[in-house]
């Protein structure tokens, strides 16, 4: 009887996950994402609608990006060559997002500013630490993105 055949993929497994580029740069989605989401629920905003979706933003780029470093550290994109595709498309749509958020956030932050006479420090690093989180995810994109073709 011989051994099942395993894929093996570009994106490490183990604890090469916290010490390889670009998936290190999940432990600081991780936490500017942690971040936002803290402060942004701590923070006054203008408007409702915009605070639900930075909120949402935040809270399911922080819940997948939590669930992916757990799947690969336990070495479960070894089994498919799949993940290349789900790691690419994952941090394309978290950059996208999270650029939508973090413009969101510094608008109401201004309008909250200019308008109403009102300075807010949480709002004000909500929005820095939201375009962390976009530099972030956006280089990890790209990345993926090289990868994912040098392995094609």
């Amino acid at each position: 009887m011989s051994a099942p055949a395993t894929s093996t993929s570009p994106i490490p497994s183990g604890g090469k996950v916290c010490i390889t580029f670009p998936e290190i740069l999940m432990l600081g989605e991780f936490v500017f994402g942690g971040l936002v989401w803290i402060l942004v629920a701590s923070a006054r905003v203008a408007f409702p609608p915009d605070q639900g979706w930075v909120m949402f933003v935040s809270v399911f780029c922080f819940v997948i990006t939590t669930l992916l470093l757990i799947l690969y550290t336990a070495g479960v994109q070894n089994s498919s060559t799949a993940w290349m595709a789900v790691d690419v498309f994952y941090h394309f749509i978290a950059a996208v997002f999270y650029l939508s958020c973090a413009v969101l956030e510094a608008s109401d932050t201004r309008f909250r500013f200019f308008l109403l006479n009102q300075v807010h420090k949480i709002n004000i690093a909500a929005s820095v630490f939201a375009f962390v989180a976009t530099l972030l995810y956006t280089i990890h994109a790209v990345m993926s993105i090289l990868r994912w073709k040098n392995t094609s």
